[in-house]
């Protein structure tokens, strides 16, 4: 199950403008040509700022999950990116994969479908998906629950045939102590004991 950070993606422009001397700065990882902020048009520079914004938003949003999932986390974020006016890469969606499989008993199931759930209503505002995984994580808690007292039921009849024979010995108890009681009043009182078969 993936939770992820899914929101509008901006339009992707692919712009190369150069300086007026002809200068561009070269990225190291892709080679491509990336211009700097002076030379962008005032809507390429609103479109920088919303993707730098949108790219601060995904990264925090997707470390927020990260951070709640702890170890049920099964890799680190990945994001989609798109370019920006500038020639550099924006992340604008992401996602982190979680282990989402049950516990070994009801007890450890609950624990998991409890950090699966935090870790997915983790981000400031979750997404649709997000609070999709939440609400399946708190049916996967309940059956773990509903699979915990259907155990704890079972367990019951055993006390319940522990309770009967503790009861049995006790009306055996009362039994024996009621005829000793009636044995020592008639050996007090006759001073024999008349044993009668």
């Amino acid at each position: 199950m993936n939770i992820s950070s899914v929101g509008h993606s901006f339009a992707a422009h692919s712009y190369t403008r150069r300086s007026e001397q002809g200068v561009a700065e070269q990225s190291a990882d892709d080679k491509t040509s990336v211009v700097t902020a002076a030379t962008l048009a005032p809507e390429q520079m609103k479109e920088l700022q919303e993707l730098k914004a949108r790219d601060r938003e995904v990264r925090a949003h997707e470390m927020a999950h990260l951070a709640a999932a702890g170890g049920l986390a099964t890799s680190g974020a990945t994001f989609t990116y798109q370019r920006g006016p500038d020639g550099a890469s924006y992340a604008i969606g992401g996602e982190v994969k979680i282990d989402t499989s049950s516990g070994n008993n009801p007890e450890d199931t609950i624990r998991r479908a409890q950090i699966i759930r935090a870790a997915a209503l983790a981000p400031a505002e979750p997404s649709g998906q997000d609070r999709a995984v939440a609400a399946k994580a708190a049916q996967m808690e309940a059956e773990a629950r509903a699979e915990q007292a259907s155990v704890d039921n079972d367990a019951e009849p055993e006390l319940d045939a522990v309770d009967e024979v503790a009861q049995q010995n006790s009306a055996k108890g009362k039994v024996a102590t009621a005829q000793y009681q009636n044995v020592a009043a008639e050996f007090k009182s006759d001073s024999q004991l008349n044993l009668q078969a």
